[in-house]
């Protein structure tokens, strides 16, 4: 058996070792754009911040391809997919027979069209270790870095670059921070968080143009110096190899619950799949490592024979900034409980005798409690809910799924 998994990342890592679980015989090759040895991606803000070190970001242990007996071909594009001769086609013009193939490609920043882009010299994005590495040599303490996005991404790069520059200003379109995970309430707690750091924002605002390669004019009037540009505006998932190759695709690659494409013999997991987000039976971009991790495990479980589905996927996202530390998950609908200091949040969502979701600022320790009654749908009549919107703790539960949960992962 030939598998070929095209990424290296979270996705593609899990999958290679469910493989090996149960076929120790066949080849595996891994293909991949970047140079480096499997990393952690949400690790790169933490290594600019001065917390981790280069060879501390890896994934694995540095024998973990030849342990696994898996070739990389590193620093190689895949072009095309001809699902008919189950062959990749690489940009160098060579061909790679696969009978089993994973799409782990990931996703990519987003840039929409901005008047004068073309002007900036130092602009970058913040998605790869390699950007990361292009965006340090461009740090100094007299520099002065302006971040569009106060998403996800933006805000994870403000943290690794705050203390190595001279200041750092982030414009967003949206009325707040985070807003794509955050209520306004919990939007304004990490805001002022950072804002305490000497961040500034402006927001419900955007670039009109670039007037030069060193200012932003703002559709307000501001305009705005810089010495770095960060474009952190959003991603879109990789979704080309299969779209033009035939497969079924939205704003991800559509995936079946063993993450099996509409093509014969082809996968797809991590950031470029939309698979079942299991509260809504909808079919979404999950983009979170942790459902990364699974839905690598779960294709690479089939594309080995072993039957395995991922039916359990729900939005998720667990984020840091500084020390305080931010998790939610699943849809913000129904009755509320709510605790909130100055700096902690909490919000729990429940309807129809379900919990729906979470926010949490602050201490997230046992959070997984929570995403477990998401998850498995608990009836919250069975559990003791008044202890469990304060503290969630096992005590809640019954004698019997106390035990079963003693006995499985959370």
């Amino acid at each position: 058996m030939k598998y070929v998994i095209i990424g290296n990342s979270t996705a593609a890592v899990n999958a290679i070792e469910a493989i090996r679980e149960i076929d120790r015989e066949g080849s595996i090759t891994v293909l991949s754009d970047e140079k480096h040895f499997s990393y952690g991606r949400p690790l790169i803000s933490y290594y600019l911040y001065g917390k981790i070190s280069l060879e501390n970001m890896n994934y694995k242990g540095l024998d973990f391809y030849e342990k696994n007996d898996v070739t990389t071909l590193l620093g190689v594009t895949a072009v095309k997919i001809d699902s008919e001769k189950k062959t990749v086609l690489l940009e160098d013009g060579r061909e790679i027979e696969y009978d089993k193939l994973l799409v782990a490609t990931g996703s990519r920043p987003f840039v929409p069209p901005m008047a004068g882009l073309e002007k900036v010299k130092e602009k970058y994005s913040f998605m790869k270790l390699d950007d990361a590495l292009s965006l340090e040599k461009a740090l100094g303490k007299d520099k002065n870095v302006l971040i569009i996005g106060a998403g996800l991404i933006g805000l994870k790069c403000l943290e690794g670059i705050l203390d190595r520059v001279g200041k750092v200003t982030v414009v967003d379109m949206a009325n707040r921070v985070l807003p794509s995970i955050l209520d306004e309430e919990g939007s304004l707690i990490i805001q002022k968080q950072l804002e305490e750091k000497g961040v500034t924002f402006i927001l419900n605002d955007s670039v009109a143009e670039f007037s030069c390669g060193t200012q932003a004019l703002l559709k307000s009037g501001k305009a705005l110096n810089f010495d770095i540009l960060v474009l952190a505006v959003g991603v879109r998932a990789n979704i080309e190899l299969v779209k033009d190759a035939g497969g079924d695709c939205e704003r991800g690659i559509l995936t079946d619950e063993s993450q099996k494409t509409s093509l014969p013999d082809i996968y797809a997991a991590g950031d470029c799949a939309a698979s079942l987000d299991y509260l809504t039976n909808t079919k979404k971009v999950l983009a979170l490592l942790p459902n990364a991790a699974l839905q690598g495990r779960t294709a690479g479980h089939n594309m080995a024979g072993k039957e395995e589905t991922f039916t359990q996927g729900i939005p998720m996202n667990a984020i840091g900034f500084f020390g305080s530390h931010v998790m939610t998950a699943g849809y913000y609908e129904g009755e509320v409980y709510e605790e909130k200091t100055s700096s902690t949040y909490k919000k729990l969502f429940y309807r129809d005798n379900l919990l729906k979701g979470f926010i949490i600022i602050g201490d997230i320790a046992r959070a997984g409690i929570y995403t477990s009654l998401i998850r498995n749908k608990t009836p919250l009549d069975t559990i003791d809910f008044e202890l469990i919107k304060k503290q969630p703790v096992l005590a809640a539960f019954s004698k019997e799924a106390r035990a079963k949960k003693l006995t499985e992962r959370v």
